[in-house]
């Protein structure tokens, strides 16, 4: 309980900063010369944020455990293939969900790596297979960054934004190159980064909030709250959750006919079913040069959903475990009395 407490608080807290930042953002965006200093402000913080990520993964996390491979290959597909399958699926089959302008961001949502934090946690707390979830969420970033801007630049295409020679080209030198600097330092900022994680995540923190702020300063300079109001954003947000429980759902019943343990389903739901806030931030900013603040509205929506749906999930399945514990236990007492 004590570390399900500690997950709300960080939850709460963060969502707090991102919600000022939103505000701050619609009351005093940045304009003129202040944006252009933004905008570089920003592009470094990007390139922070993935060298951090590149410098903080581990490539003998991501491929340790791979005797696991079944449990691996359903995350990964569940991430890269069933998501992106479902948004597929909802774009087409009920194009009215959302409005036009929202469904890029949504699309950019259902491809992004899971998380690697809130993964692990959630699979702690819930009594799951820890290092098969290192492994799987490490694994699922280090893919992501390549896979990620491929799948959605198939997918946005239908959207006149199919990935153009400069968003390639920033790809590479915002992403692509600060993790690879990031990976290839690791034998030497590793155990600093483990001796300073704490203080380091706030540098995260930090890099996400000023993406936050850019993204909707351009988009209240462009007007974004004219293109959408809050009963499209409610709409949003239902769709977003609905999402989340149809994976959550696949997942579970997946994991139980294939005959996974109780443990390895606890971490196939919660790596399977995660999307990176951390990621897709950047990758948004990136992608959405024109539109960043309608492309980050999706990502941040489903960020503090999953979180909460997972929490609430993460409890029940360890009152769940401490249950059956108990019931062994009082099993194993009559056995001795008799």
């Amino acid at each position: 309980m004590t570390c399900l407490r500690l997950i709300w608080s960080r939850i709460d807290r963060f969502l707090a900063a991102i919600l000022l930042t939103v505000g701050l953002a619609c009351v005093m965006p940045a304009q003129g010369e202040a944006a252009v200093a933004v905008g570089w402000l920003t592009d470094g913080a990007i390139g922070l944020l993935f060298f951090m990520h590149g410098a903080q993964l581990s490539p003998e996390a991501a491929f340790l455990g791979l005797r696991q491979w079944r449990l691996h290959t359903l995350i990964f597909l569940s991430t890269f293939m069933l998501f992106p399958a479902l948004g597929i699926a909802a774009h087409r089959l009920a194009p009215g969900l959302l409005p036009a302008p929202l469904w890029p961001g949504f699309l950019l949502l259902t491809t992004l790596p899971s998380t690697v934090q809130a993964s692990i946690a959630f699979t702690s707390v819930a009594g799951g297979n820890v290092p098969a979830a290192l492994c799987s969420a490490s694994a699922s970033n280090l893919f992501g960054i390549a896979l990620t801007p491929l799948i959605a630049s198939y997918l946005l295409a239908s959207h006149g934004l199919a990935l153009s020679a400069h968003s390639v080209l920033a790809i590479v030198v915002q992403l692509l190159l600060p993790f690879a600097a990031g990976q290839m330092l690791r034998p030497w900022l590793g155990v600093f980064i483990a001796r300073h994680a704490r203080a380091l995540k706030y540098v995260d923190y930090g890099s996400i909030l000023l993406i936050v702020y850019s993204a909707f300063s351009h988009g209240v300079v462009d007007g974004i709250w004219r293109e959408v109001d809050v009963f499209q954003l409610i709409r949003l947000a239902l769709v977003n959750a609905a999402l989340l429980v149809t994976v959550i759902t696949i997942l579970t019943f997946a994991s139980r006919r294939l005959g996974f343990s109780r443990a390895d389903e606890i971490t196939i739901v919660f790596c399977g079913s995660k999307k990176s806030l951390a990621s897709g931030l950047p990758i948004a900013s990136v992608l959405f040069s024109g539109h960043v603040g309608l492309g980050v509205i999706p990502v941040m929506l489903f960020h503090q959903i999953q979180l909460m749906v997972c929490a609430s999930l993460a409890r029940r399945y360890a009152a769940r475990g401490a249950q059956t514990t108990a019931n062994q236990h009082s099993g194993e007492t009559r056995i001795a009395v008799s």
